[in-house]
């Protein structure tokens, strides 16, 4: 909501990402999961970009508690995006999610969620200084571990990037069909990829999209999708 009205928007540094680092037109798609046609969405589509976003998937997504009072929902994109992240991985259009996004992969496969991972022993605080000015908050936090094999791995040419950090939910379990690609220092899975998916399909937690060509290893992730979505728009 904006004011008294409802609003469908995305923010400007996903937008400029993919443009600039994957070489594609940006197109919204509202939260409109009833009137939406998504089996023709899907014919049209070369790619898919799951945003972040304020808000928080709902828990009863995955079978978890109640939310805290306050906590910020958006039961409009939940019921767009879960049935849409399947069926796009199905019909083989690439897919990357970011932040909530990748929460949003992990529970459309049958994952569930630490709704606020800084309280559970043994993690890190994986959240942001909201006081801080944007380049602090989405400034270098931590390392992630790449694993052997993976694409990000080959992106990097390393087996160890650091990212940004500024999420409060995590993941508890890993959805089904899902591979890890990268973990934090303490453990939590901060990057997957759906192992038998036939198009790119990859989720980070950490915000790539920020200053995207500033930075090579987040350039490369938006540029592999981006090739990925010509490959399938060349192909129809």
């Amino acid at each position: 909501m904006v004011g008294a009205h409802p609003f469908h928007m995305v923010g400007e540094k996903y937008a400029r990402a993919v443009m600039e680092a994957a070489g594609a037109a940006p197109l919204l798609i509202p939260a409109l999961a009833e009137e939406l046609r998504v089996d023709e969405l899907l014919e049209r589509l070369d790619g898919l970009l799951f945003t972040g976003s304020p808000s928080n998937v709902e828990p009863h997504r995955y079978k978890g508690r109640p939310s805290d009072p306050g906590t910020l929902h958006d039961p409009a994109r939940d019921a767009t995006t879960l049935p849409l992240v399947r069926k796009a991985v199905e019909a083989g259009v690439p897919v990357l999610g970011i932040c909530r996004g990748f929460q949003e992969m992990n529970v459309a496969f049958g994952g569930t969620l630490h709704q606020k991972l800084h309280e559970v022993p043994g993690f890190l605080d994986h959240r942001d200084d909201e006081t801080q000015p944007l380049e602090v908050q989405y400034g270098p936090a931590h390392d992630v571990t790449l694993e052997p094999g993976g694409l990000l791995r080959s992106l990097a040419d390393a087996d160890r990037v650091r990212v940004n950090s500024l999420h409060s939910q995590g993941i508890e379990g890993l959805g089904a069909d899902l591979t890890v690609e990268a973990r934090a220092p303490d453990g939590v899975i901060e990057a997957f990829r759906v192992t038998r998916a036939r198009s790119f399909a990859l989720a980070v937690q950490w915000h790539p999209e920020w200053q995207v060509m500033s930075n090579p290893f987040s350039r490369a992730l938006f540029a592999a999708f981006g090739e990925a979505s010509r490959e399938r728009a060349q192909s129809k």
